[in-house]
């Protein structure tokens, strides 16, 4: 039994380009085949680029190793980037049906990134209105369906991006985070993600918390992006300055010998606090993970809740503003096009002051200070293991796991500090639950220490765990 060259790992693909055992053209046009498979089924595209834009970039990547001159070690790998990853002349509509979007004039530092490499660019995926569901649910482009199983969710905002990713669209995969959007998705379709140090991959738009980051099925290809897209940008005035990373080596500890937690001080995190507690599954699985650490020689230490309901509160009235303020300049009538959830969330910050939403800006600070003050009690962590989610992946019908009662936001507890400290946070699959969903557990870094991050995530990822690649999809 045979992998098809479309679910190949990006180090595998190079390692076939450079060998000659594989080509460029071989693997666009067999991943082509993928999504002409699932893709009306799934809907994880906004923009698919054109069969012969596709072939002719893996043409020229193909030409360029047959020269000896790629463009870079993952010249000719398949890449998807998320709607709101701005490329040239691509419309930008942010999954929302009211707007008429704007198709930049230039690419942001990521696509351009991706075209430097020589990364064989697929196409854009979707991403729910305005990025403010952790679901598929579109006003514009429907539903975007879980390749798991139809009945459960896809997780968002990085919606398409995971589907495409969980369905074996290629290896490379960038969503974008404010305060889970890339790890939800990533943990409800089993996949690995990272949400970069805020500032690592420069953007076109930098605002607070965000941060465009690498969704895969496996580690080291997260290690691939990271290596392809980190780096100062003169676009992006956050963006961190330039440093020598060797991302793909995840085998290696800084002192030159075998990466180790083997001294390390770990805090495990499951009781939130606030938000929604953890169903006993989700759990289960992180304090295994923290036991794998502590197996590996790692102290163990727990940490008590430090944020409470107000914190969350605040940064949600926050975004209701924000919200607001598009949904306001909209006419009635393509208010009425918004998708319902997001329309009347929104509408909760029609009233907000400006005294008001000063007070809700400033729970932001207040989450950042008394995180870095619970890193600090710790003793200094090196890293911390915590659920992603409550939940394991929700019904499919549902916009957000707690639609209801004022809890749409309630979900995204362990996730959202560390996009406010800027520290990375990534996501391993590491089980799966009595009915068969994917369980994700977090893991945190100390700021700018992404790549100790990937190798502890390598560490601990089990071989085992199924994919929806390994359920029917992988073998020819």
């Amino acid at each position: 039994m045979s992998v098809r060259p479309a679910h190949l790992g990006a180090v595998e693909m190079s390692q076939g380009y450079a060998a000659g055992r594989l080509s460029p053209v071989e693997v666009a046009t067999d991943v082509l085949q993928v999504i002409d498979e699932r893709e009306p089924e799934l809907h994880a595209f906004w923009v698919r680029d054109e069969l012969e834009q596709v072939l002719a970039r893996a043409r020229a990547s193909q030409g360029r190793w047959a020269s000896g001159t790629p463009l870079s070690r993952w010249d000719g790998v398949t890449v998807t980037l998320k709607e709101n990853i701005a490329r040239a002349g691509v419309p930008m509509p942010a999954g929302c049906a009211a707007v008429d979007p704007v198709a930049p004039e230039m690419d942001s530092p990521v696509a351009r990134r991706c075209k430097e490499a020589g990364l064989v660019v697929l196409g854009s995926t979707t991403m729910p209105d305005w990025g403010m569901l952790s679901s598929g649910h579109s006003s514009l482009h429907g539903r975007t369906v879980s390749p798991l199983n139809p009945d459960w969710t896809t997780g968002g905002s990085s919606s398409g991006a995971g589907v495409a990713a969980a369905a074996g669209y290629g290896p490379l995969h960038v969503g974008t985070d404010i305060g889970g959007s890339i790890r939800l998705p990533a943990t409800w379709l089993g996949l690995a993600s990272l949400k970069p140090s805020a500032g690592r991959i420069p953007l076109h738009a930098p605002y607070l918390g965000r941060v465009a980051g690498p969704m895969a099925r496996r580690v080291e290809d997260l290690a691939v992006l990271m290596d392809v897209l980190s780096g100062p940008d003169p676009l992006d005035w956050t963006s961190l300055p330039a440093q020598d990373v060797s991302w793909t080596d995840l085998a290696a500890g800084n002192d030159g010998g075998p990466w180790s937690p083997h001294g390390l001080r770990i805090g495990v995190w499951t009781r939130a606090g606030y938000g929604v507690e953890p169903e006993p599954e989700v759990v289960a699985a992180t304090r295994a993970v923290a036991d794998r650490f502590a197996d590996e020689g790692a102290e163990v230490v727990e940490l008590e809740p430090w944020l409470d309901q107000g914190v969350l509160d605040g940064i949600n009235r926050f975004w209701q503003a924000r919200s607001w303020a598009d949904l306001s300049r909209l006419r009635p009538e393509r208010q009425a096009l918004v998708h319902p959830f997001v329309a009347e969330w929104a509408r909760q910050g029609a009233g907000l002051g400006g005294v008001e939403v000063m007070d809700a800006y400033h729970a932001f600070a207040d989450l950042q200070a008394r995180t870095v003050a619970a890193w600090s009690r710790a003793g200094d962590l090196d890293l911390l293991v915590s659920p992603v989610a409550p939940c394991p992946a929700y019904p499919a019908e549902l916009p957000m796991p707690y639609p209801d009662e004022g809890r749409g936001m309630w979900h995204i507890n362990f996730t959202l500090p560390w996009n406010m400290t800027g520290q990375p946070a990534g996501t391993v699959d590491v089980g799966r639950t009595g009915d068969g969903r994917p369980i994700g557990v977090q893991i945190v870094g100390r700021k700018f220490d992404d790549l100790g991050l990937l190798r502890s995530a390598e560490l601990v990822v089990p071989r085992t765990v199924p994919s929806a690649v390994d359920c029917g999809q992988g073998a020819t």
